[in-house]
Parts: structure tokens; sequence; C-alpha cells
């Protein structure tokens, strides 16, 4: 089957043959002018438009420790989002074909890297991939500014719009890992959404959906389950 999960009725599900895709996204500060959903958001967007896979409803908390020193923030911490990965590929598989997590949160990469190689060693047909545009700002700058004017923009308040740090992030990450984004960006910026729009956000996230329906065609996931 293909379509939400949600809305299908277990008869309807063909076990064996099914692709999972799941969104996997983050409850967390996107600076004065973006929601705190926004990962889900664009994780879920992506997954929709992949084809031949079967939506299930959306993993919408994460690893977000470093955005918590932000109000509305919740995290679940690395070792739980791995352990829930973990809990969910194994519980899905017993019926699915495969599982696909289709990231949009940064912070989720490391607990799913790992969650994914222990359910492929187990020999569950898991892999993952990011949304990830190239040559990206990292947080809530001109390139998820742009993708949310195009996704949902009546959640998007520009008159609050305001640049952040934008020093390379090689350069502010160990004083990020030290006290967290609040330690180099007052607003929760990482990077400048001035010049976003709807345009540009359309063109990415055409972008997006080209490579991540490439690689699901392909599934070729590599060492730690990412797919190439």
């Amino acid at each position: 089957m293909t379509g939400e999960l949600a809305n299908a009725y277990w008869p309807d599900v063909e076990s064996g043959s099914v692709t999972v895709a799941v969104p996997v996204g983050a409850f967390e500060q996107h600076g004065p002018h973006l929601p705190l959903d926004t990962d889900t958001r664009i994780a879920v967007a992506v997954t929709e438009a992949l084809p031949g896979v079967a939506l299930a409803p959306p993993i919408a908390y994460g690893a977000s420790g470093e955005h918590e020193g932000f109000p509305g923030t919740v995290s679940i911490g690395a070792d739980v989002a791995k352990a829930m990965f973990v809990e969910y590929g194994r519980s899905a598989c017993r019926w699915a074909h495969r599982v696909l997590f289709v990231n949009g949160h940064g912070g989720n990469a490391y607990p799913l890297a790992e969650a994914v190689a222990l359910l492929r060693y187990e020999g569950r047909d898991v892999a993952w991939l990011p949304c990830a545009v190239p040559g990206a700002d990292a947080h809530a700058g001109i390139t998820e500014t742009s993708l949310m004017l195009h996704l949902a923009p009546d959640t998007v308040d520009m008159s609050r719009a305001a640049a952040g740090a934008t020093e390379p992030l090689r350069t502010l990450m160990p004083r990020l890992r030290e006290a967290g984004i609040v330690s180099v960006s007052a607003n929760g910026v990482l990077g400048d959404p001035a010049g976003s729009t709807a345009e540009l956000g359309a063109d990415l996230f055409a972008n997006l959906v080209a490579r991540a329906t490439a690689q699901v065609a392909r599934w070729q996931p590599g060492t730690e389950g990412r797919l190439r």
C-alpha cells in the first residue's frame, strides 16, 4: 500500500511488501520568526512527496539539547531518541518490507545512525536520509525560512526575522557544544533569514525531493544506514 498509514485498516496493509517512511523532526526554537515544529513540518512534506511509500505519522520530538536555553524547546535526548528509533524499527519490520526514517533535524543524525546501524546488523532493511540542503545555513536562516515560506507561509512571522550568529558553524561549534546555541546567538538563529522568499523555498524543496526520491529508488544504505 501507499498513502497515509494513519488512515489505513490493518487488513489493507500488505505484510512484507510495504515501505514505511517515517518523518523524524524535533520540537525546538527556530528563532523568533519560525514555529517550534519547523523541522517536523519539513520532514513531513518531504516524506509526503516520496513515491511508492506508506507515510507513517511523524516522530515529532528528538535530540535537541543544544536548544534548551530557549523556552518552548522539548528534547528527549540522544539516548532516548536512539532507543525509540531502534524499537520503532524492530516493531515495524515485523510486517514492513522496509523502513525509512526521513530526518529533518541535525541533532537526530547521530542517534539515527547508531540505531539504524544496529537494526541493519540485526538483519532488518532499515535506512535513513537527511532533509539536507547543500550549502545551507545552519538554523532558522535563509534556508529554513524560505522552505517554510513555501510550505507553511502562515506560520512565518517575517516582522520578527533577524540575523543571528553568522560565523561559520565550525568556529561556533566549541562554544555551542559547551553551552548551547544561546551562548552564540541570543535569538537562536544561526545564519540570516534576510532575503528569504517562497520562490527560493520552492526551488530548495524541489531539489530536496528530487535527491530523496533518487536515494530511495537506488536504496543503497552506507555503513551507518544512510542512503547514498
